[in-house]
């Protein structure tokens, strides 16, 4: 099925189970055992939780070997990454967008391919650790990176330090995606493509985000500051919206006239044991 990837088609990651809520996954050299609403089915691997290295419970947070609980780097797709287990049950990685990169770097360089020599501009909105961002600028693109959370932006900028693009063109930007991009309006710059996924809710400063409501807004705002024929990878986990939702609201502020430009899958990861992990959607738009 079109965006589902199982756990050892990429190296350095690998869904061993998902069931009774939680999720089973091995980063690099840690097995990790956290909540997954979604996971509603039983454990099908149910032995095999017992060797977890780390366990999250919102109630108590992290528990296991202090050694474990400690950064580690785990590399996929070429790109090394710094992982640590955050306080709202993260590692600092988002697995199901792995699958989004070979096409994230399809779309610059076949943009690159066709285009005036210039280097491609690429806009990563809600950011976060950077993933996608390395991926861009490997292709070659020049990328700006927001992420509202400061944090979040050091942790970025570290990964690309590992992935040996500390020299790559980034900018690293601590901001609000809407009044970056209302600010990019302004100052008449343009971008080749956009890589977005917005949380279900937010706040930056006195500014709450509530993504059912603000996702038009912030699309239209996008296309403002979009070349011709931009690509566009957007992706969510918000209940309530679906991949028709998302598309909708894609196609209508993009004002795209192919419909075969627009692809919709569910991001879902196959585990080892058989099980599926449902986690939101995405949505691209091909230059």
């Amino acid at each position: 099925m079109p965006g589902a990837t199982r756990g050892t088609d990429r190296p350095g990651y690998d869904l061993v189970d998902a069931g009774d809520g939680r999720r089973l996954e091995r980063f690099g050299s840690r097995l990790v055992d956290r909540p997954a609403p979604t996971a509603l089915e039983p454990r099908r691997a149910p032995g095999a939780w017992q060797a977890a290295d780390v366990r999250f419970d919102p109630e108590v947070g992290w528990t296991g070997d202090a050694a474990a609980l400690e950064p580690w780097h785990v590399t996929l797709d070429g790109l090394t990454l710094e992982l640590r287990p955050t306080t709202s049950g993260g590692v600092g990685m988002y697995p199901e967008h792995v699958a989004n990169l070979a096409w994230l770097a399809e779309q610059v360089r076949a943009r690159a391919a066709t285009g005036n020599g210039a280097q491609l501009a690429v806009l990563n909105l809600f950011a976060h650790t950077g993933l996608a961002t390395l991926a861009a600028a490997r292709a070659g693109a020049a990328v700006a990176h927001v992420d509202a959370a400061r944090g979040a932006v050091a942790w970025a900028r570290r990964n690309a330090e590992l992935s040996a693009l500390a020299d790559a063109p980034i900018r690293w930007l601590v901001d609000d995606a809407m009044a970056f991009v209302a600010r990019e309006a302004r100052r008449g710059r343009r971008y080749d493509g956009f890589v977005l996924d917005p949380p279900s809710f937010g706040r930056a400063g006195a500014r709450q985000w509530r993504l059912a409501d603000e996702l038009p807004a912030l699309l239209a705002a996008c296309r403002g500051i979009a070349a011709e024929d931009a690509f566009v990878l957007l992706t969510a986990h918000t209940s309530g919206l679906d991949g028709h939702d998302l598309r909708q609201a894609l196609r209508f502020s993009f004002a795209v006239r192919r419909e075969a430009a627009l692809e919709v899958m569910p991001q879902e990861l196959l585990a080892t044991s058989g099980a599926r992990l449902e986690l939101g959607w995405a949505v691209r738009l091909a230059g």
